[in-house]
């Protein structure tokens, strides 16, 4: 699956010279987090977050406190050290950035150009469908020694009780010797089904 295919497009988008004041109006009423900042080009010029603004708002206990930091450009506090992917990058190799770098967003483009976005919820949502969590299901985990045939073996004991395979992983073990297979299957009485993996000496 490529970026593509989850970034979404229909974006909320500001200039450098807007103030904090509509950065903020704009992250509450459209109920989002991020705001990319464009140049009239399209390209991206930086990023602002709900917890940048939070951060930049007077705290209610200071004493003759005003909102006039809100009036400032949302320039002055938005982030530019930004990293971006492309429509065309695989989504686990996004995924990786994402828990690599600490972030919440990531912008997508194209030519220079803002095309896209892709959030933490985005990437979530997109592995629970991989998985088939979001289905009725059962999560079966076998482990196997860590040799070829393994995977082959177990779906066939699936086929032979016409249990179809929403989805399945493979998770290293503290061992190299072995694997877990972590099958979703799409049926909520696996006790058959496990009883002939078991006897099947897994």
């Amino acid at each position: 699956m490529k970026v593509k295919d989850i970034m979404k497009r229909d974006l909320v988008t500001l200039t450098k010279e807007h103030t904090i004041k509509e950065a903020l109006h704009l992250l509450e009423k459209n109920r989002i987090r991020h705001i990319p900042i464009v140049d009239e080009l399209g390209q991206i010029q930086g990023i602002v977050s709900d917890r940048d603004i939070r951060d930049a708002r007077p705290s209610i206990f200071e004493q003759h406190s005003n909102d006039s930091e809100l009036d400032k450009p949302i320039s002055s506090l938005m982030s530019t050290n930004i990293i971006t992917a492309e429509p065309e990058d695989l989504v686990q190799e996004v995924a990786s950035v994402f828990y690599l770098y600490h972030i919440g967003c990531l912008p997508i483009t194209e030519d220079d150009r803002l095309v896209g976005m892709v959030t933490e919820t985005e990437l979530l949502h997109t592995f629970v469908e991989l998985m088939g969590a979001d289905k009725p299901s059962t999560q079966i985990d076998v482990e196997v020694s860590n040799s070829p045939g393994q995977l082959a073996t177990i779906a066939l004991i699936f086929k032979e009780f016409d249990i179809n395979i929403h989805s399945v992983m493979v998770y290293p073990s503290e061992t190299e010797a072995t694997k877990t297979l972590l099958f979703r299957a799409q049926t909520i009485d696996a006790r058959q089904v496990i009883e002939a993996i078991q006897k099947a000496w897994f």
